[in-house]
Formats: structure tokens, C-alpha cells, sequence
């Protein structure tokens, strides 16, 4: 590991902590949250070179009860205290999968299309609006925020399968 990375364990399925709702990040918190940000980025970026997979983290999922989501596709965004709004039903089946629980996929429903309404690391607000995979990705990390994983939103108990 480099020096000063800081890669955290990422709480597995069964850990109470993943259950739990997250409070949302005060104004006041942004300056001392930069370690954390940094501290997601280091575990996104770990699993990734170990898994070959993953696109975003929510601070929940390292212990931080904050209404925080870290992205990184082609660059960093940081979601603070993030709302998602769905406009229309329009849903889509897709195979979740979750750095949680690694190697267990589950078929849930997501709606196809929202918008996510957040504060960035400046105390900005901001706004992106969200089509399929990126629709789905932030719901997935959305749900990480009020204590909700995929696997209570199987579709049905055959809606489970591992990587081989």
C-alpha cells in the first residue's frame, strides 16, 4: 500500500452496522470529512484492483454513518446528503451486485430513470440526472444510506446467484 492511503474494511453482509440509517453531514463537517472522502476513494479504488469491479462506495459501508457517496467512473463526485426523485414508474430488472457481499449477484427492480439532488464537497448544490446503469448504481448506493441492501430487495427467493 502507498503511503498515505488508508484502505477500510468494508463491512460484510450480516455486519448490524450496514442496517443502520445514516445521519445526514452538516455544513459545519465538511473540512474534517476530507479524510474521509480520501479514505473511500483509497477503499473504492482496493477493491477495485482486487475485484476488477466497482464504481462507487457509500460511507456506510466503512463504518461512517454519513449521508456521503463516493463515485468514481471517469472522475471523483462526492454526494452529500443526496435525495433521489423518480419522475415516471418506468422500472427495469437488473443484477445487483454489492462490494458487501462480493461474488453474490441479485436480481432487483430499479426504476430506469431519477434524478439525485446532493451537495459536492464545496457545499454546492447540485443536481445529475440518471439513466439506467447510473440510475441503478445510485439507488444501489442510496439504499446503502438508509440501512438497505440489495439482498432485502431480491425479487423473489430464486433471485440469487454467485459468480463463478
Amino acid at each position: 500500500m502507498e503511503a498515505g492511503k488508508m484502505v477500510n474494511n468494508i463491512l460484510l453482509l450480516g455486519n448490524k452496522e450496514l442496517y443502520e440509517v445514516s445521519v445526514n453531514v452538516e455544513k459545519e463537517e465538511i473540512a474534517g470529512l476530507k479524510s474521509v472522502i480520501g479514505d473511500l476513494h483509497d477503499t473504492l479504488m482496493d477493491y477495485r484492483n482486487r475485484y476488477g469491479a466497482g464504481r462507487a462506495i457509500a460511507a456506510p459501508q466503512i463504518g461512517i454513518k454519513k449521508r456521503m457517496i463516493y463515485m468514481y467512473i471517469d472522475k471523483p463526485v462526492v454526494f452529500i446528503n443526496p435525495v433521489l426523485e423518480y419522475h415516471d414508474d418506468e422500472m427495469m430488472k437488473v443484477l445487483d451486485d454489492c462490494m458487501s457481499f462480493p461474488g453474490l449477484y441479485v436480481y432487483v427492480m430499479r426504476h430506469r430513470r431519477c434524478t439525485i439532488k446532493y451537495y459536492d464537497i464545496d457545499w454546492k448544490e447540485c443536481a445529475m440526472e440518471l439513466d439506467a446503469d447510473l440510475s441503478e448504481l445510485l439507488q444501489h448506493e442510496y439504499d446503502h444510506l438508509d440501512g438497505i441492501l440489495a439482498t432485502m430487495l431480491a425479487i423473489d427467493n430464486q433471485s440469487f446467484v454467485m459468480k463463478d
